[in-house]
């Protein structure tokens, strides 16, 4: 069970990657994680996150055919943020077919341009992870964490101008993968802008009928 999560920014892949991987016990391989984690110690990936780019192909072809060597892959997977770009798409084909994996499905989660800055911009964020929204999960006190009180900011990428930036690069960059793995009878469109629970029910159906 292998299968690939697109969708712009705020379209909601980072709340069904969870469920998917708990649901269906497979290994959840985001990409965003990878960046964050990665841009504490490399200059290069925090200022192209920070100014809302795409990180280069080349540095993230490598990382996630280093990731897909790895044993605990061999159960299933699920590909969160990657492929973004048709090059990727391409080199990720050429990474599965070297060590002879399967994708079973690719689940677009569409979303509207407008809903995807409603949702991002009006997050807040804790360091002690907590996060929250301004408008549909607000804390309790404006700014204040529920859990430790610490105070809430909006990470720098979640600014609605960076936002902007981030959906036309998507838009300019990402938009062909559609075409390609509509070609390869391996897209499945997923209306986004419902709620969780709905479109969670929609990407579990097609998982199930797929098997």
């Amino acid at each position: 069970m292998n299968y690939i999560l697109l969708g712009a920014p705020g379209a909601g892949k980072g709340t069904q990657a969870k469920k998917i991987v708990e649901k269906f016990a497979i290994v959840h391989l985001s990409t965003g994680d990878m960046f964050r984690e990665a841009k504490q110690s490399n200059k290069v990936i925090a200022d192209l996150m920070q100014a809302g780019k795409l990180i280069p192909d080349e540095i993230v072809v490598d990382m996630i055919k280093k990731r897909l060597k790895k044993d605990d892959v061999k159960k299933g997977f699920l590909l969160d943020g990657f492929p973004r770009t048709l090059n990727q798409a391409v080199e990720l084909d050429k990474t599965l077919e070297e060590e002879n994996i399967k994708i079973d499905a690719v689940f677009l989660l569409s979303i509207d341009n407008e809903e995807a800055i409603k949702r991002i911009s009006g997050r807040k964020v804790c360091k002690c992870g907590a996060s929250f929204h301004v408008l549909f999960l607000p804390p309790k006190q404006n700014d204040i964490c529920d859990y430790c009180g610490g105070k809430l900011e909006q990470r720098p990428d979640d600014k609605e101008e960076v936002v902007r930036e981030r959906l036309n690069v998507y838009d300019k960059q990402t938009q062909p993968l559609i075409g390609y793995y509509t070609k390869k009878g391996l897209l499945v469109e997923i209306d986004g802008s419902k709620n969780e629970k709905v479109v969670f029910e929609q990407i579990s159906k097609n998982i199930i009928d797929k098997k």
